[in-house]
C-alpha cells in the first residue's frame, strides 16, 4: 500500500479530504486571470473557513478577502487579515460586533441595499457597499432605482460610502462558458451603471466589486470594475463541473468513506457516508447529468464509471449504478475505501471540523482545522 493510501486507511470514516496540489492549481489559475483582467482578486473564504487555506490563497501574506459570517471576519482578522468584506446584507443588531472589529483595527466593510440599513450603518460609522441586483437572483437595488441615490447620500454624508457590489447568482445555472460570459457582462454592466449613477449624483464610488466562480472564470472584459470575488473556485465541485466551469479533475475536495454492506439483489453497495457527511445538497438534480448525492471514486481519486451515491440516510449512503446504465456492480469488498466527489463543496465541507490534506509534495497526511458558526 503506497504511503498516502496507508495514511488514509488509518482515518476514521467518513472524513473530509483535500488535495493540496489541485487546490493550489485552482488558486493560481484565478489569480493569474484576475491579474490579466486588471482587477484585484478578493477571494471569498466562506467555503474554506480555514486560516491555513486563507494563507495559501493570499500567497503567504494576508490580502483582501470576502466573508459570509461575522465569525469568519473575527477568525480571519485574528489570523492577520485586515481588509475584509462582509458580503451579506447587514442586520442592525450585528453592528455592535462590526464596530468591535473596527475598534480592533479591522478594515471591515458591510453590505446593504436599503436606506434603512444605510441610516443604521452610517450612525454607527461603519463603511458599506451598496448591493446591486444584476439578474433578479436575490437581493440588491437595480441601477436605476431611486433608492440607490438616496442610500448613497445617507452613507456619503457620514463618509461611509465605499462603492457598489454585484453578484450574478444566476450564473450557477448557466451552462457553458459562453452563457457564463454573458452573465459576467450583465454583472459588470449593472455594477458599472450603478457606480456611474452615484458619481453623476456627486457621490464618490471608489469600489466596483463583482463576482461569482462561474463569472470570474468566464468574464471577457472588466472595464470599470475594481475587484473580482469568487469562493468555491479553490475547491470546485460537481455543480461547477456540471455547468462547465471546471473539469472533474479540478475538484479538490472529496469525502473518504468505507463500504459497510452489500445488497446484490437490489444492485446496492452501502457506505458509511450519508447526508450528515455529504450534505443534503442535490444541486446537480436540475442539470443535464444528475450526480445523486455524489460521484464515486476509488482511493486514488479515479472516477468509477457510472457509480453514484443515489440515496442517503443520516449515516448511510447507497451506491448504485447511474439510472439508465447496465452491468454488474464492481467488486468492492467490505471495508474497501472510496472517495465521493461532492455536489456542493460549501455544503459538504460544512459537515466537517477538519480537512485531511493530501500534500502537494511527498509527505505525511496533514490536518487543517476548519471552523463553523455565525
Amino acid at each position: 500500500m503506497p504511503p498516502a493510501a496507508a495514511d488514509l486507511a488509518r482515518l476514521d470514516t467518513p472524513a473530509l479530504l483535500l488535495d493540496e496540489a489541485t487546490m493550489t492549481r485552482n488558486i493560481d489559475r484565478l489569480a493569474v486571470r484576475a491579474q490579466s483582467l486588471g482587477v484585484t482578486l478578493r477571494p471569498h473564504l466562506k467555503t474554506a473557513k480555514s486560516p491555513e487555506i486563507a494563507r495559501r490563497v493570499g500567497g503567504g501574506a494576508p490580502g483582501p478577502i470576502t466573508v459570509s459570517t461575522l465569525a469568519e471576519a473575527e477568525t480571519f482578522h485574528a489570523a492577520g487579515h485586515r481588509d475584509i468584506l462582509y458580503a451579506v446584507g447587514i442586520a442592525p443588531a450585528k453592528l455592535a460586533r462590526v464596530t468591535a472589529l473596527l475598534a480592533r483595527g479591522c478594515d471591515l466593510t458591510v453590505l446593504l441595499d436599503s436606506p434603512e440599513q444605510a441610516r443604521a450603518t452610517a450612525a454607527a460609522g461603519v463603511p458599506a457597499l451598496i448591493e446591486i441586483d444584476s439578474d433578479g437572483h436575490r437581493s440588491g437595488l437595480r441601477p436605476g432605482d431611486p433608492a440607490l441615490i438616496e442610500t448613497g447620500r445617507i452613507l456619503a454624508a457620514r463618509g461611509t460610502l465605499r462603492g457598489v457590489l454585484a453578484h450574478a447568482g444566476e450564473s450557477y445555472a448557466a451552462l457553458g462558458i459562453a452563457a457564463q460570459a454573458d452573465c459576467a457582462e450583465g454583472e459588470r454592466r449593472a455594477a458599472v451603471a450603478a457606480a456611474d449613477a452615484l458619481r453623476a449624483a456627486g457621490l464618490a464610488c471608489p469600489t466596483v466589486s463583482i463576482g461569482s466562480t462561474p463569472t470570474a472564470h468566464a468574464a471577457r472584459d472588466l472595464t470599470g470594475v475594481t475587484e473580482l470575488r469568487a469562493g468555491v473556485y479553490m475547491f470546485f465541485d460537481l455543480v461547477m463541473a456540471g455547468i462547465g466551469a471546471c473539469r472533474l479533475e479540478d475538484i479538490a475536495l472529496s469525502v473518504l468513506t468505507t463500504v459497510i454492506g452489500h445488497q446484490p439483489d437490489r444492485g446496492r453497495i452501502m457506505i458509511d457516508a450519508g447526508w450528515m457527511a455529504l450534505s443534503r445538497d442535490r444541486g446537480t438534480a436540475a442539470q443535464p447529468v444528475d450526480q445523486g448525492y455524489g460521484l464515486v471514486c476509488d482511493l486514488e481519486g479515479r472516477v468509477l464509471p457510472d457509480l453514484i451515491v443515489s440515496a442517503a440516510n443520516q449515516e448511510h449512503g447507497i451506491v448504485t449504478r447511474r439510472p439508465g446504465t447496465n452491468g454488474p456492480l464492481p467488486e468492492l469488498p467490505l471495508g474497501a475505501l472510496l472517495r465521493i466527489l461532492p455536489n456542493h463543496a460549501c455544503a459538504t465541507a460544512a459537515q466537517h471540523e477538519r480537512y485531511h490534506v493530501l500534500p502537494a509534495t511527498p509527505g505525511p497526511l496533514m490536518t487543517w482545522p476548519r471552523f463553523r458558526g455565525w
